[in-house]
């Protein structure tokens, strides 16, 4: 599937233009997305790894930086960032029992993980170093209201008041919430131009809470059908992307024929491919908010996307360039 850039920031191949002409449902990814988390989640993963290594015998832990995030991601097991940083502080501390440079080692639990997420890598670490100790403190996942992994993580990206309010308890850590970090990309210019085409048939399907969402988003958020929106971290686990479960009942909700759905990780593309297998679903992915947005572009293309933008601000261009298409094609 060859992709062509149509106008700057859009790339799309013959097919992605004449599926987008048919669309009548667009279902939403949030972080990455309609938010930018690089200085709020990324972060929270950063400062939640360093703490319980700091904790632990790891001394001096290097940061998890853009490039690790986006390599556990761009495996498809790694959309909940708890698991992230699980994954990379069990890296870390292997790569001290090894002797390994950290650096490096940690690029090699990459390369060695897939989409089942922590499991490959737990199953890759045991294979070569013994690493029960660290497993036996953290004790991942555990439930959600009591494992330490957890509650710091929450603590460190809710802050006091949030976290309080949310989880019923006090925090340990007195800075405030790397959610304050939330960078918004969503406008009510984009949604006033996304309902003129889909009506009420726009929702979401995203990693986060329903009111980790609405904290940054507030008033913008009750413009979604909620009714036909999965927030995931608020479900069993057995529902985390890429397990198409949540999609294909938010499409099926909204009684849509063609739904478009709008992500910017691996995960994100193969819960959509899952669930084309029984709907209609065309995916959309957006690249702007990576660290290294061509290298993006070249996943999605590889792993078949047929439309990609830089932003969703692209949107509205993209559909547009879609119904041109497709009044031509009807034209010859």
């Amino acid at each position: 599937m060859s992709l062509q850039q149509t106008y700057p920031g859009i790339y799309m191949s013959a097919k992605g233009k004449k599926e987008l002409a048919s669309i009548d449902s667009i279902v939403f990814d949030c972080d990455g997305v309609l938010i930018d988390v690089s200085l709020s989640y990324d972060a929270t993963i950063r400062k939640t790894a360093d703490h319980i290594l700091r904790n632990t015998d790891v001394k001096d832990p290097i940061p998890i930086t853009p490039d690790i995030i986006e390599g556990f991601k761009a495996t498809g097991g790694f959309n909940d960032e708890v698991d992230l940083t699980y994954a990379a502080i069990l890296g870390l501390y292997a790569a001290q029992k090894l002797g390994e440079d950290p650096n490096n080692f940690i690029f090699k639990v990459i390369q060695n993980a897939d989409e089942t997420g922590i499991a490959s890598v737990e199953r890759f670490l045991d294979g070569i170093t013994d690493i029960s100790p660290i497993k036996k403190k953290l004790d991942y996942p555990g439930r959600h209201d009591e494992n330490l992994l957890y509650l710091t993580f929450d603590q460190i990206f809710y802050g006091s008041d949030l976290f309080f309010k949310l989880r019923g308890k006090n925090s340990a850590f007195s800075n405030k919430g790397l959610i304050e970090n939330d960078q918004i990309l969503l406008s009510t210019l984009l949604l006033s131009e996304l309902k003129k085409r889909f009506g009420k048939k726009i929702a979401l399907v995203t990693g986060r809470g329903l009111e980790s969402v609405r904290y940054p988003l507030q008033k913008m958020l009750d413009e979604f059908d909620l009714d036909n929106s999965f927030f995931l971290e608020d479900e069993p686990r057995s529902l985390a992307k890429p397990n198409p479960a949540s999609l294909i009942n938010s499409i099926s909700g909204m009684n849509s024929a063609h739904c478009l759905y709008v992500g910017d990780s691996a995960e994100d593309l193969i819960m959509a491919q899952k669930s084309s297998q029984s709907h209609k679903v065309t995916f959309c992915g957006i690249i702007g908010t990576s660290k290294n947005p061509q290298k993006k572009l070249a996943l999605f293309e590889e792993k078949g996307a047929s439309i990609i933008l830089d932003s969703i601000d692209l949107l509205p261009k993209a559909l547009n360039q879609a119904l041109d298409y497709d009044i031509s094609r009807e034209g010859q």
